[in-house]
């Protein structure tokens, strides 16, 4: 008998052999070519997709709830940007086994109430589908009030996703309130340090990948059970380096070329069994995680920038929803 061809895997295949996959886009057609575990989107993505004809209908949807409200015109626009992205949260479960992350308005990032309500009310309507908590995450920025928001909703089993995560004090704190997920942004890092030093930097010397690299090994140290998820790739240079992390929310076009990658084998770079267990660290005060934040120029500029493009982005959303409503 002839053996059987030694078929070498793609470099996704492998990377699926050390991560879960999540794909980070709101188009439903990549997401089921690449069949990631789980979907991540944000009020960039769900604009891009929300304005492509392809998808018009989740969007139609959405514009006839909101003509039949009445009250409050601008209540009503948000609601029915809501409603456009519980549409496409809805249609991605459908395509994912595993979990959907839904974002939180980035204009409510400072206030801890607000959010909450927020959050409340994507999952109450996620659940009014049919679709349970535990196929959610609610996507919250990581200032100190999305975190202290995140705190009391783990606690409520409505798991949270931190974003726009920059500082290792965030990861601390996240970590410390219990958070299910965060979401390290190395890309963003990146682009930082490179316009900052105009610099050449390689995967192993990346400043984004090594702030991901840091964070997983602390939260393996400490016995942390939050997810780390790194996110933001500019190449996939940079998705080899963190191979092995928790979790990688991947951008459609990154994934195809890992796809399209036979050649050699991809090495794990982070392993969690290789880390030692070390002494709890102690709690981090409001006070220090706001002044050790602070200390950090990159993750300060970067997180209030995120929060401005997001919410630029969602009122581009609403101004493009009421133009429909009318």
């Amino acid at each position: 008998m002839r053996p059987m061809p030694n078929v070498q895997k793609n470099k996704l295949e492998q990377l699926r052999d050390m991560s879960i996959i999540v794909a980070d886009t709101g188009d439903i057609e990549s997401i089921r070519q690449f069949m990631p575990t789980d979907g991540t989107t944000n009020p960039s993505l769900i604009l891009r997709a929300a304005t492509n004809p392809t998808y018009a209908h989740l969007v139609d949807e959405a514009v006839a709830w909101g003509r039949r409200q009445v009250g409050d015109r601008d209540a009503i626009i948000a609601a029915t940007c809501d409603r456009v992205a519980l549409n496409f949260g809805t249609e991605l479960t459908k395509i994912v086994p595993g979990r959907v992350s839904t974002e939180v308005d980035a204009d409510l990032s400072f206030n801890t109430a607000l959010l909450l309500d927020k959050a409340r009310c994507l999952i109450a309507n996620y659940e009014s589908r049919g679709i349970g908590r535990e196929r959610v995450l609610i996507k919250l920025a990581s200032t100190w009030e999305g975190i202290k928001a995140a705190e009391i909703l783990e606690k409520e089993r409505i798991n949270c996703n931190l974003t726009l995560l920059f500082s290792f004090a965030q990861a601390v704190a996240c970590a410390q309130a219990g958070v299910f997920l965060i979401s390290p942004f190395v890309g963003r890092i990146f682009d930082w340090y490179v316009k900052s030093t105009g610099e050449h930097y390689t995967p192993d010397s990346d400043p984004g990948v090594l702030s991901v690299a840091r964070i997983f090994k602390h939260y393996k140290s400490q016995g942390y059970e939050t997810i780390v998820m790194g996110a933001s790739f500019r190449n996939i240079g940079q998705i080899e380096a963190l191979a092995g992390c928790d979790r990688l929310t991947i951008a459609p076009g990154l994934l195809e070329q890992l796809a399209e990658d036979t050649t050699g084998v991809l090495v794990r770079k982070l392993d969690a069994n290789t880390v030692t267990q070390s002494g709890r660290e102690g709690a981090l005060t409001e006070a220090t995680f706001r002044f050790e934040h602070n200390e950090d120029a990159m993750a300060t500029e970067k997180l209030a920038e995120g929060i401005r493009l997001f919410a630029e982005d969602l009122n581009k959303l609403r101004a493009f929803i009421a133009m429909k409503i009318v």
